[in-house]
């Protein structure tokens, strides 16, 4: 069985660069962006596809939805992938973006070892 490829979309540099790390030891392949702030801009705010998007079999996503273009990419990565999404959301924000939020998985606290090993595991499981 192949390993799962992650894509950790987390504007903190330090945050990503420690989860990347550590899902790259449980064997993950992982696709990093630091969101549409981040040099390069994000192709799906232009009509464009996202290759990262495009390789990866589950997502981790935690980009502030309280920023309209951080719920327009969390719109299109729902409705055009097929794989886990898994969303870190602040407090308040499950019930504000309900409807957005509606076919994710929602966590409110920022994913540590096991909640990071929890979701290699699960995007692993769907992969064939």
């Amino acid at each position: 069985m192949r390993k799962p490829v992650i894509l950790d979309v987390n504007p903190d540099a330090e945050g990503l660069a420690w989860e990347a790390e550590f899902l790259g030891r449980l064997e993950a392949h992982v696709l990093t962006c630091q969101g549409p702030e981040a040099r390069g801009g994000c192709p799906l705010l232009d009509g464009r596809s996202c290759g990262k998007v495009e390789a990866a079999d589950g997502i981790l996503f935690q980009l502030d939805l309280d920023k309209e273009p951080h719920r327009t990419i969390l719109a299109q990565y729902a409705s055009t992938v097929d794989v886990p999404i898994r969303v870190i959301v602040r407090p308040g924000q499950s019930e504000q973006y309900a409807d957005l939020l509606a076919t994710v998985e929602v966590r409110e606290t920022y994913p540590g070892p096991a909640a990071l090993d929890g979701f290699e595991a699960e995007v692993e499981s769907q992969i064939e």
